[in-house]
């Protein structure tokens, strides 16, 4: 059976990413290793940058691309270590590149943390993963089908597990749990 039939996604292009050095000192991206879905980029910066607590900023990589079509787009996210360890992370949450940009890759920071963070020149400072796109149209309706969820949002569902849904419980310390405190509970819990 053809495998483009059990996908709901459209193929996958066969066509490389092209990519354009705007700069001789642009660092071209790369996976990290063999199984890294995101291809890190790195600053085209001329010498550090400090973002100070609350800063944002615009920082270039030096760098164009052409995807195959349409039918995917560059996502950019923040890179794990440094929105967990320094409270650095995309302005925007997460940055598209369409198709049809031919413009400088760049990507918008900001430093969310307690202390200032410096970026250095060639720091890789955000991962872009390519991913299919839906190029729905839109159809303009009176009513919107009914769910059961309805409206309900931001919340509605709440926090707690769901019910039959598997939580994790070991059945000794040691077996996977981290300690507890005196109060009971774990050194970490309620930290994040």
């Amino acid at each position: 059976m053809d495998p483009s039939v059990l996908s709901p996604f459209p193929p996958c292009p066969a066509s490389p990413i092209q990519v354009k050095r705007l700069r001789p000192e642009a660092v071209l991206p790369q996976r990290a290793t063999e199984g890294s879905a995101g291809m890190d980029l790195c600053a085209c910066l001329s010498q550090p940058l400090t973002l100070a607590p609350g800063d944002l900023a615009k920082i270039p990589t030096g760098l164009a691309i052409a995807l195959p079509g349409p039918e995917c787009a560059a996502f950019l996210f923040a890179r794990s270590g440094l929105g967990v360890k320094h409270g650095i992370c995309l302005s925007n949450g997460v940055g598209v590149v369409d198709s049809d940009y031919r413009g400088e890759i760049q990507v918008g920071l900001c430093n969310v943390g307690k202390e200032p963070y410096t970026i250095s020149p060639g720091e890789r400072i955000a991962q872009m993963v390519i991913l299919p796109v839906w190029a729905l149209p839109l159809v303009e309706v009176r009513e919107l089908e009914e769910t059961s969820r309805g409206k309900g949002g931001f919340g509605s569902t709440g926090t707690a597990a769901l019910p039959g849904q598997e939580t994790f419980a070991p059945e000794e310390e040691g077996a996977g749990k981290e300690p507890a405190s005196e109060s009971g509970k774990s050194k970490t819990e309620g930290t994040l």
